[in-house]
């Protein structure tokens, strides 16, 4: 039972997440308003959400071997490009992580949207989630292709 649980949760943080990171890019390319940016950050904290159970469900997965051994894992290639594209994504998080965590602050402090928010930064960091989107996908991917045996060593 804890390994469909397991598998559950993994896919339904995937399906949030893709679509937070979507909706996050689109809230971010409307000129700043109160409700774009409110969007916005709702959208981020469920992309976060997603991320945080993403990470410790497959984590999970991996070391428990609810799914296949370990060793099946550290042994497939196609793990290693779904890995990359996870470091990627995450890597590429990090300036837009840190600029929302500031506007938030700021926001709260009681400046309007358009004073926290600066529309070409705003525009760079939907761009960063559309091409995160994409890259959720290139690990869907990759996901798919493991499932059914590639990557995995004779």
């Amino acid at each position: 039972m804890l390994r469909i649980a397991l598998a559950v949760l993994h896919l339904l943080a995937l399906g949030i997440g893709l679509g937070a990171v979507i909706s996050r890019g689109r809230s971010l390319r409307e000129p700043p308003t109160a409700a774009s940016l409110s969007r916005a950050f709702r959208d981020d904290t469920m992309w976060g959400i997603a991320a945080g159970l993403w990470l410790v469900t497959g984590l999970w997965r991996l070391f428990a071997g609810t799914e296949k051994a370990t060793g099946y894992y550290l042994a497939n290639h196609v793990f290693y490009a779904k890995m990359g594209l996870f470091a990627l994504i995450f890597v590429l998080e990090l300036w837009p992580m840190i600029t929302l965590i500031r506007w938030r602050s700021q926001r709260g402090a009681g400046r309007s949207a358009e004073e926290v928010a600066q529309p070409n930064v705003a525009r760079r960091i939907a761009t960063i989630s559309h091409v995160q989107a994409l890259l959720i996908v290139g690990m869907v991917i990759a996901a798919a292709m493991m499932a059914r045996g590639y990557g995995a060593r004779p």
